[in-house]
């Protein structure tokens, strides 16, 4: 049994990383690929636990989806803090006498909080001074994804994937 700090038992030995193992059966250019060869596999039969994926020469990867502007920032700001002054809002709302204007406390919250949305999202952008005016997207990927496969039945992993490329049945 694994406790939530990752140790195992009584003897409290740590849950360390370990390396894989096994033999490289084939290696492929992309991700899907190498899951593309690992699912030929399966299909037929293949021993599930003795196959390992691995991505060698890691490298992040960073992709510029778009401009960031100051109405951009204020924008998001404004929908942030709307959501924000929404939650306080209907807070509120519960703990207000019943001849208060409840519909008009929820919307004077929202309204309050898209307001101090725009301030912080538009301030957020003066600060940084034109510095990274860019959305992007973050990925780790590899350049070569290896197919493990475990001795005692590499042979037959290498035969099935070499028909796989080959175009054979079986």
């Amino acid at each position: 049994m694994t406790s939530p700090m990752g140790f195992r038992g009584t003897a409290a030995v740590p849950n360390l990383p370990t390396p894989p193992t096994g033999f490289a059966v084939a290696a492929y250019p992309t991700y899907a690929q190498a899951q593309g060869a690992v699912e030929h596999l399966v299909k037929h039969n293949f021993s599930i636990p003795d196959l390992t994926i691995v991505g060698s020469d890691l490298q992040m990867v960073e992709r510029v989806t778009g401009r960031l502007t100051a109405g951009k920032l204020a924008a998001a700001g404004v929908a942030s803090g709307a959501w924000m002054g929404l939650f306080v809002g209907l807070l509120m709302s519960f703990f207000a006498p019943v001849q208060t204007g409840v519909l008009l406390l929820i919307l004077a919250a929202v309204a309050i909080g898209a307001g101090f949305g725009a301030v912080m999202g538009y301030l957020g952008y003066s600060v940084a001074k034109g510095r990274r005016d860019f959305t992007s997207a973050s990925q780790v990927v590899a350049r070569r994804y290896d197919v493990l496969c475990q001795p005692r039945s590499a042979e037959q992993a290498r035969d099935l994937l070499s028909r796989m490329e080959l175009g054979l049945r079986g």
